[in-house]
């Protein structure tokens, strides 16, 4: 292995998540939207159970040390303020053994910072991200690059991505798009969608994407994969995951949790990035499945998207003492 060339690079913006333990909150779902909503007292003071600060996370964070911990030479590329926040995501990186080689801090700029509420074992997540200038540099050996959350800023700087792709066709790209880049539209980001080997989302974001509303998974993935991505995969939370191998629709269900879900932040992130390692290791797309839905179980374990985050070992295991009746099946 090349120290200074990576297997698996990630691209994406990089934070600290503060998670809220909240205690008087209750929720209300609207069965004609299919909408669910977190309510509080209005101008009141409200207790909360504990809060914690995690640092050096995101949806590509969470890819590139998902990817390190299974065995992958794992790089980030990311930007961040050169400030004591910035500095704490730095050392949860380097800790993670993820590569920041191409992590670049930016004097007067904020580190993003992310309020997490959380209730029962789901999050509600106030966002924002700094407006911080983005380069792509020199990847061209990677042969698996990952690109997610980015701010709402870098329409243009995904162009600038679209273009290094067309230049270096070896690259397998992998699309996991955050809230941004699902409201620039598939229009805008057209390039991208087309040049995606493996794409992922959960089933009401392909309703968003492809602007439609149908729980028919077979019509997702086939509109998802008229866009252009080989490998379109979408995941259901505790319902389990689909994904289009050619013209067979694979469904799996969730793996068996071995006691309560605690908090469910960054499963959808440990199914995708370790969906991707299994494939860039040379597993099928089905066992790529199991992968994925063993570690965002195990993620969903613990507080954070991190944390529960298994090695290759810890995730053969669980492989191997799998139910035999957990398989994947076609539709």
């Amino acid at each position: 292995m090349n120290p200074n060339k990576p297997e698996f690079v990630a691209i994406g913006d990089t934070l600290i998540d503060a998670f809220i333990r909240l205690q008087v909150a209750h929720e209300v779902n609207d069965p004609a939207t299919g909408t669910r909503e977190i309510c509080m007292p209005f101008g009141d003071k409200i207790p909360f159970e504990f809060a914690e600060e995690i640092a050096g996370v995101g949806n590509s964070a969470n890819a590139a040390v998902s990817a390190a911990r299974l065995g992958l030479h794992s790089a980030l590329i990311t930007s961040i303020g050169k400030d004591a926040h910035g500095t704490e995501c730095i050392d949860a990186l380097v800790k993670n053994k993820v590569d920041t080689q191409f992590v670049q801090q930016y004097p007067g700029l904020a580190t993003n910072y992310h309020f997490v509420l959380w209730y029962g074992q789901e999050r509600t997540i106030l966002i924002k991200h700094e407006k911080f200038p983005y380069v792509i540099p020199d990847i061209s050996s990677t042969r698996w690059f990952y690109l997610s959350s980015l701010g709402e800023h870098t329409l243009s700087f995904h162009q600038d991505l679209a273009d290094y792709f067309d230049a270096h066709p070896d690259i397998n790209l992998v699309f996991q798009p955050g809230t941004f880049q699902i409201k620039f539209g598939v229009q805008a980001l057209h390039r991208l969608y087309k040049r995606t080997k493996i794409f992922f989302c959960n089933l009401e974001e392909a309703e968003r994407i492809l602007e439609i509303k149908s729980r028919d998974v077979k019509v997702l993935l086939a509109g998802l994969k008229a866009l252009g991505p080989q490998i379109p995969v979408i995941t259901d939370g505790p319902a389990g995951s689909y994904a289009l191998d050619g013209d067979r629709v694979l469904f799996l269900p969730a793996y068996p949790d071995p006691k309560p879900p605690y908090e469910r932040t960054g499963a959808g992130d440990a199914f995708a990035s370790t969906f991707t390692t299994a494939i860039a290791l040379g597993h099928s797309i089905e066992e790529a499945m199991k992968w994925g839905s063993i570690n965002s179980m195990s993620v969903c374990q613990e507080v954070g998207a991190q944390k529960g985050l298994l090695t290759k070992e810890q995730l053969l295991h669980y492989l191997q003492t799998a139910p035999q009746n957990w398989n994947v099946t076609i539709l």
